[in-house]
């Protein structure tokens, strides 16, 4: 098909009757059996053997009745009806669902992608798993996840407020072991639950950012439309407290990454083994009304690791007074790290145990003798009450919008707020989903 429309009609011979202005709208039929298969819409021009049509099928996606007149031989009629009733019935609704990703649920891993253009429409989508796809069962898949959505309660927090559907563009940074200069980056896509390598190479640290940001732009060409970007630094421990949302968005846009886009990082050994198992298993068991309670670890408690670990055992966001690698928190970041908390926040400049300076942003700084981290605790733990996990990644995006924005960033409370979310769901195991580089089939 031409533009993935139109097919090109050529004369069989020299002489009988040509296409002729006039004979658009005109149906072209079969000689032999006289099913119409298309619509004239073009000519060649005079003196010019041929022109264009419109396939039947290509008419359907844009007037949904004609497709319980198109035969789609891969699919029993009953299957086919079923699905045009039903996604009439979600348009009557208003049903807000995302087509691509109804599309890849119904295709599988193994199906053709989602179209460059993506779908316009829940029937574009429903059309194109008709007439593209030969397994039965892919209709069926298709139909089953539009009734059950119709069929879903559309009251209470998740019908005011649609929880993400995120696709991410994950960065992983290690080192390389060929000197302390230089680092080895990988930069995937992840789509439908699988993942699309962009690039890897190994580089020394200067060149670190306009690596990044160059395979960012491309990464995002294989994300589905109509889901969610998210931007996840997979880094070593030593590194989490990196101020990647500062890194510039591009080459002549100054915007802090994490300005421009929902960004996170995570910690490389929370991706593996049975920890990765346990996390998996606490975000399915996130209710989706749950909100961000913050459980705070203050930078002087002097708490043992051994309670915070109990204390911990239900949290889905510990809120850290200091960084990582102040002396005082360490042993207790590391004792949070090793549990399934799904998300950790903390300043990457908060406490240093010194108690001196307090911040200038009146809204946190009161009554805590100069402790940075702990003004950090009283504003954050309000301002993401009430929000679900799945949403503190574009709700800390507002956040540091808001600090960038100040008339005093620097004093803001959340000039460098630190954000490690992990959600093993969006980043299914690389060994399972992945495809080589640099194979042929990729």
């Amino acid at each position: 098909m031409i533009g993935g429309e139109w097919i090109q009609l050529e004369a069989w011979n020299g002489h009988g009757q040509p296409l002729e202005a006039g004979f658009s709208g005109a149906a072209v039929a079969l000689a032999g059996t006289g099913e119409v298969v298309g619509m004239v819409t073009a000519t060649g021009g005079r003196g010019v053997r041929n022109g264009r049509m419109l396939p039947t099928h290509v008419m359907a996606r844009y007037w949904p009745e004609l497709g319980e007149r198109l035969p789609t031989p891969a699919h029993e009629d009953a299957d086919r009806d079923r699905l045009r009733v039903l996604v009439a019935k979600a348009a009557r609704a208003g049903l807000e669902c995302s087509p691509q990703r109804l599309y890849l649920d119904a295709a599988g891993p193994f199906g053709p992608p989602v179209p460059p253009d993506g779908f316009d429409s829940l029937w574009a989508a429903a059309w194109y798993v008709l007439c593209e796809l030969d397994d039965p069962e892919s209709v069926t898949r298709f139909a089953d996840r539009v009734e059950a959505l119709l069929d879903a309660p559309r009251t209470g927090a998740t019908a005011r407020h649609a929880l993400p559907d995120w696709s991410p563009i994950l960065v992983e940074i290690d080192r390389s072991g060929a000197g302390d200069d230089q680092v080895v980056v990988e930069v995937s896509a992840y789509s439908a639950g699988r993942r699309h390598p962009v690039d890897s190479r190994t580089l020394a640290h200067r060149e670190l950012r306009p690596y990044v940001r160059e395979r960012i732009d491309e990464a995002f060409s294989h994300l589905t439309p109509d889901t969610d970007e998210l931007i996840a630094f997979a880094l070593p421990r030593e590194w989490l407290n990196w101020d990647v949302d500062q890194w510039e968005s591009g080459p002549d846009d100054p915007t802090p990454l994490g300005c421009s886009y929902p960004l996170v990082v995570t910690d490389h050994a929370r991706r593996r083994g049975g920890l990765r198992h346990r996390l998996t298993r606490r975000w399915q068991g996130i209710d989706a009304g749950a909100n961000a309670l913050v459980h705070r670890v203050e930078c002087d408690s002097g708490e043992d690791p051994r309670k915070l670990r109990l204390r911990l055992r239900a949290a889905d966001v510990a809120g850290f007074a200091a960084p990582p690698a102040a002396e005082r928190s360490r042993p207790r970041f590391d004792t949070a790290l090793t549990k399934p908390v799904p998300v950790l926040l903390w300043p990457r400049s908060g406490c240093g145990g010194e108690h001196t300076g307090a911040w200038t942003d009146e809204a946190a700084g009161k009554g805590h003798g100069g402790c940075a981290g702990s003004a950090f605790l009283d504003a954050i733990g309000p301002y993401v009450a009430g929000v679900t996990p799945a949403e503190l990644p574009r709700h800390i995006l507002s956040l540091r919008e808001t600090a960038d924005a100040a008339d005093d960033p620097d004093g803001h409370w959340a000039r460098d707020v630190q954000l490690l979310w992990d959600d093993p769901r969006c980043f299914p195991d690389p060994h399972a989903t992945t495809t080589h580089l640099h194979s042929p089939v990729a």
